[in-house]
């Protein structure tokens, strides 16, 4: 089979995917300058090189794994999965991990030291998963699955870039109308011209025309560029791993939310016919984070949510190289600080809410009509994370906490603090959890809703979910909930119910999901369409 290296869809996906990781990087750029107080030579000189070389080996085999995957089905629209910097990991290390070293020892090296320590555990926690993880995938619902990844994409994925179009919303929203229109239907720009860079382009020229942006901060963000390419920075990493106890707390539920949120965008890409061994795929986001770590960078790449966007928009294997390739040279070169010069916020945060309305749909279109509610039992840990978070950051830049106005006090207003706090914590596996014990009631077969039941005891025991802190008895009462539903369910499994049976629309979904791609392959600068037999699947 002849298996091109670029396609006129890898056009559209590059720029999308490739504005996206622009964004996430130019965000940890300046959390690092602007909240750590990090020496900007520190930062463009050793954390975006190391970044850069992390991301385009990830890339380069996220590249490989693709094209024999097309060559093993003998197909050419099989689509690379997304790789970059891990964006709730960015946050963490920021103001979990760093910051409050930070603001204790006011040294910023020291801080970092710990980040890249931080991000080294997170790797190994990963590879570790990566035997664990498939046997995770293979006995979890579908629709706990994808309901915890569209979890992800609704809150963190959409709410701030949504948040940040409506700032400017003359820019954003002609930029978002554009990618809905080409990305969404089967309509083409005149000339088949890649609708992610027309889209770019136009938000930027009006950004400039209304004066959203400046000269003078171009020209001075054109004198700061300079070569520098990544070396070993292995005294940083001995020096972190010396004080490595408090890092546990928060890189072991986390590295177990990294293969889990793995998990389910391998489900993802599954879904719309591209299935990855899961294996493969966490060896490369925990030896990513791993390699990053030794050259000095704090922010653990991983695999994105967001691969049936990108083939729905044509991607194929190209894009993916592209991507690490372009940004590892940005990073390589210090050129972060005039992109952000170049083009508005506003024109590049659009892509990130197309990718949250995708996938938010795949989590309910992929799955079973009657698991609905199990997607949305999947959803809500993660919105009540979102919640508490934008609480916290409030309070925060008020001058105070949560702790300081008292539980009590904001009851008393209204706000269920406490509670979302705990629902939240370790979001990702407490969705997983939820959603797998409702799909399973749901299905009548209560022996597995026990199982998933009794394990979300376990993991509240120790500390991974509905928890700060990794600790034995970290909520008692939690554990003691998810084991009075175990008995409940355990009652219910001995009086023998017959399970739900699948009607023929599921029955044909899952024939789609075991069957192969359920998209044609995209027309040259358009949108893939269901193959026939598959068209009256929602």
């Amino acid at each position: 089979m002849k298996l091109p290296y670029w396609v006129r869809g890898d056009t559209n996906a590059f720029f999308g995917f490739g504005v996206n990781v622009l964004v996430n990087v130019l965000t940890l750029t300046g959390l690092c300058i602007g909240v750590i107080g990090m020496d900007p030579g520190d930062v463009f000189g050793v954390i975006l090189p190391a970044l850069g070389i992390a991301l385009v080996l990830g890339n380069m085999y996220y590249t490989y794994l693709a094209r024999r995957l097309a060559v093993q089905e003998n197909r050419a629209d099989v689509t690379a999965m997304p790789y970059g910097p891990s964006v709730p990991h960015m946050f963490i290390v920021i103001f979990v991990i760093m910051l409050p070293i930070y603001l204790r020892t006011k040294d910023p090296v020291q801080a970092w030291t710990a980040g890249v320590a931080w991000a080294f555990i997170i790797g190994v926690i990963v590879l570790i998963g990566a035997f664990v993880g498939p046997y995770i995938r293979r006995y979890a619902p579908r629709a706990a699955l994808l309901g915890t990844l569209a979890g992800i994409s609704i809150t963190f994925i959409s709410m701030n870039p949504a948040g940040q179009m409506w700032k400017a919303a003359w820019i954003a929203l002609p930029v978002l109308g554009l990618l809905l229109i080409g990305l969404l239907t089967d309509v083409r720009l005149p000339f088949n011209l890649p609708i992610g860079l027309v889209a770019l382009l136009l938000g930027s020229a009006i950004g400039w025309l209304g004066g959203a942006m400046s000269v003078p901060d171009v020209t001075a963000a054109a004198q700061d560029i300079a070569f520098a390419f990544p070396h070993l920075k292995a005294g940083l990493l001995v020096d972190g791993l010396r004080d490595m106890a408090p890092l546990l707390a928060t890189a072991i539920p986390l590295g177990v939310y990294n293969f889990t949120e793995a998990m389910t965008n391998v489900e993802s890409a599954a879904t719309a016919g591209d299935r990855y061994n899961l294996r493969s795929v966490l060896l490369a986001d925990g030896g990513g984070a791993v390699v990053g770590s030794l050259l000095g960078s704090p922010f653990p790449p991983a695999v994105y949510v967001g691969h049936p966007g990108w083939k729905a928009a044509g991607g194929r294997t190209g894009y993916s190289m592209a991507t690490g390739v372009v940004i590892a040279l940005l990073c390589f070169f210090g050129m972060f600080g005039l992109l952000g010069t170049i083009f508005p916020t506003a024109a590049i945060v659009p892509i990130l809410l197309y990718i949250g309305l995708l996938i938010g749909a795949q989590a309910f279109q992929a799955t079973p009509r009657a698991h609905a509610a199990a997607v949305v039992a999947a959803l809500i840990p993660n919105i009540a994370s979102w919640a508490t978070g934008q609480m916290d950051n409030a309070l925060a830049a008020a001058g105070t906490s949560a702790t300081e106005v008292g539980i009590g006090a904001l009851a008393g207003a209204g706000v269920v603090y406490d509670g979302l706090k705990t629902l939240g914590s370790g979001a990702i596996l407490a969705g997983l959890v939820l959603g797998a014990i409702v799909a399973f009631i749901i299905d009548k077969r209560f022996w597995h809703a026990a199982v998933f039941s009794g394990t979300g005891a376990v993991l509240t025991f120790i500390g991974l979910i509905h928890a700060e802190k990794v600790q034995w008895n970290a909520d008692g009462q939690v554990s003691l909930g998810y084991l009075l539903l175990t008995v409940i369910c355990v009652l219910f499994a001995l009086t023998k119910p017959a399970p739900r049976v699948p009607d023929a629309e599921e029955l044909a979904l899952e024939r789609r999901h075991q069957g192969g791609n359920e998209f044609t392959e995209a027309p040259e600068g358009g949108v893939p369409t269901p193959r026939p037999e598959t068209s009256a699947v929602s």
